[in-house]
């Protein structure tokens, strides 16, 4: 067994220490009934600031009356604390300077003397929680994404926008790294948008972004990092909740979540069933361009889409946590998915000057698929015998296999033989997560900590296709689209960072990561036809980098704000659907590639924050900057290329992944949480950027400067204590790109929420896209090619939801305002019992 003296000489020999400031510590007490000396389980406490008592975060005391609050930022606070029949208990001026955990004195609670009847309250925690380097967004209590998928939810996150195909972006870039839990998830496949689509977004706990991460966290992300939490409970006995809705166009949803707590072990668990239906529909406009302009004679081609993307989707979550002593927990947990997708396109299309075609024809797209995800986690957490010194360690496997068909038939107005097409597709992923982190606090004032960590990635994927032979009706392979592609990719990374505060005020954090990255795909062409040494097709990459950071933190006066400095390095690997070198041949007239020799994007982030909290508002304000390299972007391409698949045809486009350009990018971003009034408060940001993509000569296209922004707020208005009504409404601004623009794009979402049953149950209607205009357009302008295109992923959508609690909840009393103070929130707000 290694010891502790030898793991920290281990840890010294490979990693060398750099100069650090701990920017968060931790606060912890124990609550005692004071005529009975025991602990007391289950009583809720409130963190505030102490210099506006301005709500921070909640806590609840645990089977031996432990308080904790984790992540707390330097400064002062006031701490309350409640136990229905006990009196508040209220703690001041309780100071935070170091990452060593600030323990409290015993706080016993004495009965209040009154007798009084309980009062059922559904507490209600702040929908955002702001810091320099990271924003957590509570959306437990989004009412506008009951009943929806995991994709609706990050629609109403500020900063996130979702665009129609389902990808996310943040500060207007979609290359994000987007997490489960703090990992990679297999279920996802190699397309984690089609997770996120399937995935109920009740769910869902809270949104971590970390816009700038630290050499502790992976390098991936152009922009960031996105976390999504799952729901899991921990309060003491057994609790859970049921919930079941439905909604226009055959939506349903159903599940329930359940947890039971004792002394030595957790048990969660939960089950959530969706039947989904997403009608949408497309336009696309395809003009050739002859000496540079529409001319008369000009080959065009118009079709309009009718989709319906329909899915029953069954996820389970269970798993449970062992507290085997007081210092060591072991956890195991599994998340398994089971998807059955239908979807359809019925496409219309209208030639002109397109004499082979007629005049149009009509297209049927048909596809199934079968998809089985499954992530198995185990984790271990040993505190040591220095006062915040610990070793955490996690293994996680995960294993996604996907079988479907994707079958076309199309028919001509002027008597052309009919194309018929039968794709039979397969893909089987299995995913190997390995981490191991260690801290070591030398003193209050700084700490070290590092770690290591490998994900290894394989998938592989294979598609069969058979066109049909209109003269012998028979069915013959058609080698051109048909194939198999194996990848395999793995990431081993170690990791330091020092931190030291230098003055009262002032601190620096500085670390390195360093990641050896591989990766090997082979593509097999399945032509019996071709020579043996022309069926394989073999990519390798392999390199190792060096991916810095380095933090400068100033504290503003007594009462929290600060300003902050950041540099880091970051990559973006290509992945997926990226490098899958198939042609997507869904649709005639837009084929797509991906494309194995992809490099990473190589991206230098600088980012200056600053936040500031009132009694009734807050705000934080981020100024960024990046510099990327070998941008990756899909990029229309000669249709002649493919000539041999889609025949000899001037108005079809061809896109495949490239390494398009470089980029600088720059913006200003805003987030603010203003109280009105006790019953109104709203949540607001914008966003402001301007970027230039430089495109390497290769590929033949000017330099584009773009200036744009985006924004979106979200209001809650509580009309009684069981009613409340939430809205938000968001406005996309028009962007160009290297060879066209997106145009803008608004929408707005309500819902309303009764609690009944003495609040123990809810009913919630909302309505998604009330006006109709969530649509996704944009225009291409390319030297031979002008074209027009709009997606819309879903139509409005009404859907009415029933929620339903057992146990003991995060609960308060009715109380007289009794040591509340006047911050905007009632005391059920602030997390009371």
């Amino acid at each position: 067994m290694i010891s502790t003296r030898n793991f920290k000489l281990i840890f010294s020999i490979i990693f060398c220490p750099l100069f650090l400031f701990a920017q968060q510590g931790k606060i912890e007490a124990i609550v005692i009934d004071e005529e009975t000396n025991d602990p007391i389980i289950g009583a809720s406490a409130s963190l505030l600031q102490q210099s506006n008592q301005s709500y921070i975060q909640g806590a609840q005391s645990d089977v031996q009356g432990k308080l904790v609050f984790s992540d707390v930022d330097f400064g002062t606070y006031t701490i309350r604390i409640s136990y229905v029949g006990k009196e508040n208990v209220l703690i001041e001026n309780v100071r935070v300077a170091s990452p060593k955990p600030v323990q409290l004195a015993q706080v016993f609670m004495m009965d209040d003397g009154t007798l009084i009847e309980e009062v059922v309250v559904e507490g209600r925690v702040p929908e955002m929680r702001l810091g320099i380097d990271k924003k957590v967004f509570d959306v437990s209590q989004s009412l506008i994404s009951v009943g929806g998928s995991a994709s609706e939810l990050l629609e109403n996150v500020p900063t996130l926008d979702v665009d129609a195909d389902g990808n996310v972006s943040l500060r207007g870039s979609s290359s994000v790294k987007i997490l489960i839990d703090g990992r990679e998830s297999a279920m996802a496949g190699s397309d984690i948008n089609a997770l996120l689509q399937s995935l109920p977004a009740n769910s869902i706990d809270k949104v971590e972004l970390i816009t700038n991460p630290s050499a502790k966290y992976d390098a991936e992300g152009q922009s960031g990092i996105i976390n999504i939490i799952l729901k899991k409970n921990v309060r003491t006995g057994l609790n859970g909740s049921v919930t079941a809705s439905g909604g226009s166009y055959d939506n349903y949803n159903a599940g329930i979540d359940l947890n039971y707590r004792d002394r030595k072990f957790n048990f969660f668990g939960g089950y959530n069933y969706a039947h989904r239906n997403r009608p949408g529909d497309g336009f696309n406009d395809n003009t050739e361009l002859i000496d540079g302009v529409i001319q008369e004679n000009s080959a065009r081609t118009i079709s309009t889409s009718k989709n319906n993307r329909k899915g029953k989707n069954h996820t389970f979550r269970f798993g449970t946590d062992w507290y085997a002593a007081s210092k060591t927990t072991f956890s195991l947990g599994a998340n398994v998915s089971v998807r059955d997708n239908d979807r359809r396109s019925d496409i219309d299309y209208r030639y002109f000057n397109v004499p082979d075609l007629g005049e149009s024809a009509f297209r049927v797209s048909q596809q199934y698929e079968e998809d089985l995800g499954v992530d198995i986690t185990f984790d271990f957490k040993q505190e040591l015998k220095r006062e915040g010194e610990e070793i955490t360690a996690n293994i996680t496997y995960g294993n996604d296999t996907e079988d479907g068909t994707n079958d076309f038939y199309q028919t001509y107005a002027n008597g052309r033989a009919p194309f018929e097409r039968q794709n039979v597709t397969s893909e089987a992923g299995k995913n190997w997560n390995f981490q191991l982190d260690y801290v070591l606090p030398f003193a209050e004032d700084h700490k070290f900590e590092a770690g290591y960590r490998t994900i290894v990635r394989n998938s592989e994927d294979s598609q069969w296709s058979e066109v049909l032979d209109t003269l012998t009706n028979q069915f013959m392979p058609d080698y051109s689209v048909s194939n198999n592609f194996d990848l395999t990719n793995s990431v081993h990374a170690l990791y330091a960072n020092y931190q030291r505060k230098l003055t009262e005020k002032l601190g620096v954090q500085v670390g390195v990561r360093g990641e050896q990255t591989y990766l090997k795909s082979t593509y097999h062409n399945l032509d019996p036809d071709l020579p043996e040494d022309r069926r394989t097709d073999d990519g390798r990459q392999n390199f190792f980098r060096l991916y810095p950071s380095a933090f400068l933190s100033y504290e503003v006066g007594n009462s929290g704000d600060k300003v902050q400095l950041s540099y880091t390095r970051r990559v973006q690997r290509p992945g997926g659907w990226q490098v899958n070198p198939f042609i997507n041949v869904n649709d005639e007239i837009n084929y797509r590639q991906g494309n194995p020799n992809l490099l990473p994007e190589d991206i230098h982030s600088f980012e200056l924050s600053f936040a500031k909290f009132y009694d009734k508002w807050n705000f934080i304000s981020s100024a960024y900057y990046r510099r990327s390299s070998d941008m990756m972007s899909p990029f229309l391409r000669d249709p002649e290329e493919i000539a041999d698949i889609v025949g000899d045809r001037s108005n079809v486009t061809y896109s495949r992944w490239e390494n398009v350009s470089k980029q600088d990018a720059m913006g200003l971003e805003l987030i603010s949480k203003v109280n009105f009034l006790r019953w109104w408060d709203a949540t607001a940001n914008v966003n402001l950027f301007y970027d230039k993509t430089m495109p390497y000569a290769e590929f033949n296209t000017g330099d584009v400067e773009n200036f744009s922004w985006n924004g979106n707020i979200n209001t809650n208005v509580k009309f009684t204590k069981s009613t409340t009504l939430q809205a938000r409404g968001f406005y996309r601004a028009p962007r160009k790109w290297v060879q066209g623009r997106m145009k803008s794009m608004a929408g707005l979402d309500v819902a309303v929420r009764q609690d009944v049953l003495a609040g123990k149950g809810s009913l919630m209607f909302n309505v998604r896209d009330v006006f109709n205009t969530r649509r996704f357009r944009m225009e291409n302008n390319l030297p031979t090619q002008f074209i027009q295109m709009e997606n819309r992923w879903m139509r409005r959508m009404f859907s009415l939801s029933f929620t339903y609690r057992f146990g003991i909840q995060d609960l308060t009393k009715k109380r007289e305002d009794r040591g509340a103070g006047d911050n905007g929130m009632d005391e059920g707000m602030q997390g009371g019992f």
